[in-house]
């Protein structure tokens, strides 16, 4: 099913949204990776609060490419989501309802996805020029230190995506290897 969605999400859509749905993701959404997760861990760890609230929000496992003159951003294309997955799920405890990237994730991932009601999205792979021309501005708000780490305010416009864990726990990587085997 393809759906166009407005993001920051609220439970009610994550809810209605199943494995395998196309999204179109339009609003504001967050980039953070590995770097800035390791940074936000460490404020929590010492009481202090995060850069970026969690509640609602979607942060998108992306680390972008210099941006071109007259152009927001530069190549966006997703990181391997797995690298996240030991920060993720304090941060889906924390009312974080998704993350877009590319590949598995872990079970403990999966777990907090469904106690919170939250997604996983895959972006394709490969097509970071493509997925830019739906970034309609970036705006680093923290930890510019990090450079194409340091986390960015995305607007976006139609941005493409595909769920892949749904808020009830079903994986598409797991289901299409099944679907494929029985064919």
């Amino acid at each position: 099913m393809e759906r166009h969605i407005t993001a920051p999400i609220d439970k009610e859509t994550a809810s209605k949204l199943r494995a395998g749905d196309y999204v179109y993701l339009t609003g504001t959404i967050y980039t953070a990776r590995d770097a800035a997760h390791k940074r936000m861990q460490e404020a929590l760890e010492k009481g202090e609060a995060l850069p970026i609230a969690m509640e609602g929000n979607v942060i998108y496992y992306m680390g972008p490419s210099p941006a071109r003159e007259g152009r927001p951003i530069g190549s966006a294309g997703p990181t391997t989501a797995s690298r996240m997955d030991k920060y993720a799920p304090a941060l889906l405890d924390m009312g974080l309802i998704g993350m877009i990237g590319k590949g598995k994730r872990s079970q403990a991932v999966k777990d907090a996805i469904v106690r919170n009601g939250a997604v996983y999205f895959a972006a394709v792979g490969g097509a970071g020029a493509l997925l830019a021309g739906s970034v309609k501005s970036s705006e680093v708000i923290a930890y510019d230190d990090l450079g194409t780490e340091a986390i960015r305010r995305l607007t976006v416009e139609n941005f493409p995506a595909i769920v892949v864990i749904d808020a009830e726990g079903q994986d598409l990587y797991e289901t299409a290897v099944q679907e494929y085997c029985t064919l």
